[in-house]
């Protein structure tokens, strides 16, 4: 019996059973014979399910049972995919409810695995409940049944790693794929971790186990434990080890001479016991034992001179003499001479008297009479002192005139060599993410440059280390800074300083190269093509068919470098990125093109409002679309650094963000450069804190390049929020011993707004040292950049300063560093033929819908849809995202993947299916035989591709 027969026949059984229910009641109403024992019913009311289907899982072969109950209810049949479950296929019974009295009636059906497996359909396999009563009928939720399963294979495993004491850990798992989704567990030496008992560990919701801190007792091996209700997959294990690099205690005192006369020896020593290596930490560099050359002159034992004459016999009849020893004078530790340096003998032969000199008293009281007049004076001297002086502090001490001039330096491993730095050997010091609650120093710099030197001012010291530049009104605006959301008074106007006063932001020094508009430029007929903006992150790709047949257009791109950019910005919006312009005005494509723009925003949608604006002829801003929207005018992708966008009309465009919380992020980064001034022994020091985009740092790469600056190590990024609070820089561990900088220079400020409101324009600080020596040709010390109550980055300088022709190094290596613009087949990484196929195959409904929309899940790139649904070539405008968003990398092995994978759904899909509809058949094996022979294509092509990159 056909479905449709199964189903009128049950419909005709529901009738004839209501037909005789409804002639039982009115035959029993006649006569009057009514039974007190039969079951009550609700009479006059629609069924009411007490029980409905729920969604269940089928594990393995097991088949589930699905149930509902209702009251009052004649018959309840099940409903499966839009067709009526037979009839013999119910078991079902009816009893009396002991609480309500009425009857109720409970029908439950089995469903198998091959049931399941046999449904082809847009959803998954569902199930519901029609219960019939005599005013008519009722309908259950739709519950759907799965087929449980989970992979045995991780997409990601977990990578052991090495990482120093007090870093952060982090290991990444993706779970197997699964129905239900699984589970993650973190196990650890197999006991298991858990975040509730150590505030240490912090497991995310994307199933990364993050360790903040790292501690020695978290070395060990980790496991990510997946589970659901079908099986328990292990990960393989990653050994995690967390070393401790060796540090040099202090040098002890300097020993004695080794030789009591002549040339000697001097040592003194120290330990790497500061703190000892562990678990493999790299070893102290250095000596350990430091020796200097010492003469001991040799000893000369002291002789007496002659005595002198006697003196006149005294009123107590004695005489003295005196000699002295200085014949020769003892020296070097010789011995003094023995025997007395006086002698008295009696003078009685007549000559002395007993009177009393005066004049010794007189003397005696006048001494101490002026000395007392002498301390009081002293004391009243050095009260007016401290009172007029109690308000002035001293100058910071930092850390280097404790260790005697005498720096260590401890590297690891070596790491692979950046041609920027001068010793590229050098181990970074990756200290990062500590937090402090109270300002370092301040600086009032509101109305002079950072470069210019500080003017005499108070400094008042607050503790070892902490010091204020006696600001009272900045100490203020820190004190009473909101603590939980984003000020929104601030908002409205938290960029107006920077705006007015553009002198805060620009270099102190010539910018004319990064000032010049970089434009490029290419001519593009149908087989399209890419232009580049070499080192800025921005390019335009112009997919193939987007010009007509026979015509080219000229096209070009220009990043804007004017200051009017961020003039016409409302609020406390800021540029994320440069401002770029395509054209020529009037293009006329038939897809869109594809756009990449760098970004330095950490991308959180409950902390930013990101925009996309276009500037109007009137040189103003326009909202074009939120990202976190959904439009048909225009695509945006954002990742984590760039931003990729699919725009129809050229102009210029711009990525805005404004902070919602004061959780926002944006990047900095941060890069020390050097250089020495011709024929003096000063040394200048430049900190630069510019956004983190390609573009921006460009500038400083121009400004230095025509200053002859040395980059002395690898530029860092630092994470700044929107907290207000300000950024401050300072140096620390000079060699005092060696070279000397300005007092009150140690410790320089940029304000919130300078930094929040930069858009992409260089901030920088200068420090200038100088040498007490020529001899002196290294310099070693510590660039500090924090931002208060926020996150801190150590760049670590250690250069030597000797002035010698350096060559001249490229700031730059990537590959598009000369190429801005390629047309045809060599600027695409996916192969003409193969994206006409793809796009042949995926553009062609079949019964599931658009497979274009499978494409795109597949490519993670399902957002938005209906901005594709709009094309004439969905599968075209996809690739083209594709294309963009893998530029660099070129990972072909990731589409065929998705190929391959789409091939075997369509597979199982035809393969299900009955011959009665050749039409779906045909469909699903074009896509099959397609799939596979594309899989094949991409797979041989990046092959390819790859040994070319190995052999060029």
């Amino acid at each position: 019996m056909g479905a449709l027969t199964r189903g009128r026949y049950l419909v005709l059984t529901g009738v004839l059973l209501l037909v005789s229910c409804t002639v039982s009641v009115i035959s029993k109403g006649a006569t009057g014979d009514a039974h007190s024992d039969s079951l009550p019913s609700a009479q006059g009311t629609l069924p009411h399910f007490i029980q409905e289907p729920e969604d269940a899982y089928i594990v393995k072969s097991n088949p589930i049972k699905l149930r509902c109950r209702a009251t009052p209810a004649l018959q309840i049949f099940f409903k499966c995919n839009g067709e009526w479950v037979h009839q013999n296929e119910h078991f079902s019974h009816e009893y009396k409810d002991l609480n309500t009295g009425l009857k109720v009636r409970e029908v439950m059906i089995n469903v198998s695995r091959q049931q399941v497996e046999d449904f082809h359909g847009p959803e998954d396999y569902w199930c519901l409940c029609v219960a019939w009563s005599h005013l008519g009928t009722s309908k259950s939720r739709k519950a759907t049944v799965r087929i449980a399963y989970l992979r045995k294979n991780f997409e990601q495993d977990p990578q052991g790693k090495e990482v120093p004491i007090n870093g952060m850990i982090v290991l990444h798992c993706r779970p197997p794929e699964g129905v239900p989704v699984a589970e993650v567990e973190w196990l650890k030496n197999e006991e298991n971790l858990s975040s509730h008992t150590d505030e240490n560990i912090d497991m995310r919701a994307d199933h990364n186990l993050i360790i903040n801190e790292a501690r020695l007792s978290d070395s060990g091996n980790y496991t990510c434990l997946a589970s659901n209700i079908v099986a328990r997959r292990r990960s393989t294990t990653a050994t995690v080890i967390v070393f401790v690099n060796g540090g040099w205690s202090l040098w002890t005192e300097w020993s004695a001479c080794n030789v009591p006369c002549g040339r000697g020896v001097q040592k003194r020593s120290r330990t790497c016991t500061n703190p000892a290596p562990l678990n493999g930490g790299a070893f102290c560099e250095g000596m350990s034992v430091q020796k200097i050359t010492c003469n001991a002159l040799c000893p000369i034992d002291g002789g007496w001179d002659e005595w002198s004459d006697w003196t006149a016999c005294s009123s107590q009849c004695e005489r003295q003499r005196t000699r002295e020893c200085n014949s020769p004078t003892p020296r070097h530790r010789g011995k003094m001479c023995d025997g007395n340096s006086e002698a008295t003998e009696n003078c009685t032969d007549g000559l002395c008297t007993q009177s009393m000199d005066s004049s010794n008293d007189v003397a005696l009281y006048s001494g101490l009479g002026a000395g007392i007049i002498a301390v009081a004076i002293l004391v009243v001297a050095v009260m007016l002192y401290r009172k007029n002086h109690n308000e002035y502090g001293v100058d910071v001490i930092d850390s280097s005139a404790l260790a005697g001039g005498f720096q260590s330096f401890n590297f690891k491993t070596t790491r692979q060599g950046n041609p920027l730095l001068l010793n590229s050997a050098m181990q970074p010091d990756l200290t990062v993410g500590r937090a402090y609650s109270t300002p370092l120093c301040f600086q009032d710099g509101t109305d002079k440059e950072l470069f210019d030197p500080l003017p005499d001012i108070k400094v008042k010291v607050q503790s070892t280390f902490m010091v204020s530049l006696g600001v009272a009104e900045r100490a203020e605006f820190h004190a009473k800074a909101p603590a939980e959301t984003f000020p929104r008074d601030l908002g409205r106007d938290c960029c107006t300083v920077d705006r007015r006063k553009k002198g805060l932001l620009t270099l102190n020094g010539p910018l004319s190269a990064s000032r010049e508009q970089r434009r490029i430029n290419g001519v593009f007929g149908r087989p399209g093509g890419r232009l580049v903006v070499p080192n800025t992150g921005v390019s335009l790709l112009v997919p193939h068919g987007a010009v007509a047949e026979n015509m080219s257009w000229e096209m070009y791109m220009v990043i804007n470098q004017g200051e009017a950019s961020d003039q016409t910005l409302e609020g406390c919006e800021i540029l994320l990125g440069p401002e770029v312009t395509y054209g020529p005005p009037g293009l006329d494509l038939f897809s869109p093109v594809a756009m990449t723009i760098a970004h330095c925003a950490e991308v959180d949608a409950e902390n930013w409002n990101i925009q996309l604006k276009r500037k109007t002829q009137d040189s103003k801003w326009e909202e074009v679309m939120s990202v976190e929207e959904e439009s048909t005018s225009c695509y945006c992708l954002m990742d984590s650094s760039c931003c990729h966008l699919l725009l129809d009309q050229p102009g210029s465009y711009a990525l805005v963000g404004e902070p919602l919380t004061q959780a926002a992020v944006k990047r900095l980064k941060l890069a020390v450069f050097g250089s020495t001034e011709a024929g003096s022994l000063s040394y200048s020091l430049r900190v630069y804190c510019v956004d983190d985009t390609p573009h921006a740092f460009q500038g400083v790469v121009a400004a230095e390049n025509s200053r002859g600056g040395q980059l002395l190590e690898e530029p860092k990024t630092l994470p700044f929020r929107a907290n207000t609070f300000s950024l401050q820089v300072s140096i620390q561990d000079v060699p005092q011993f060696l070279w000397s900088i300005k007092p009150f220079t140690t410790c320089q400020e940029f304000s919130f707004p300078q930094v929040w409101c930069s858009n992409q324009q260089p901030l920088h600080c200068a420090f200038s040292l100088e040498r007490y020596s020529p001899a002196t040709g290294q310099l070693s010390c510590k660039i500090s950049v924090r931002q208060v109550k926020g996150h801190e980055q150590i760049l670590q300088v250690y250069t030597a300063v000797a002035e010698t022709e350096k060559e001249s190094v490229p700031f730059f290596m990537q590959t598009d560093c000369t190429i801005t613009s390629q047309t045809g087949p060599k600027a695409f990484k996916i192969p003409l033929s193969i994206r006409q196929r793809i796009c042949a195959t995926f553009d062609t409904a079949n019964a599931k819908g658009k497979d274009w929309q499978l494409l795109a899940q597949k490519l993670h790139l399902d957002r938005n849809l209906g901005y594709f649904a709009k094309q004439r070539s969905p599968s075209a405008v996809i690739l083209s995202l594709w294309e963009a968003r893998h530029q660099d990398t070129a990972d072909l092995d990731s589409l065929a993947s998705a190929l391959e994978e789409i091939g075997k759904i369509h597979s199982k899909s035809s393969s299900s299916k009955d011959q009665d509809d050749p039409e779906h058949v045909v469909s699903s094996n074009h896509i099959q035989a397609g799939g596979v022979c594309v899989t094949d294509t991409l797979t041989n092509r990046n092959t390819h591709d790859s040994a070319a990159d190995d052999t060029g």
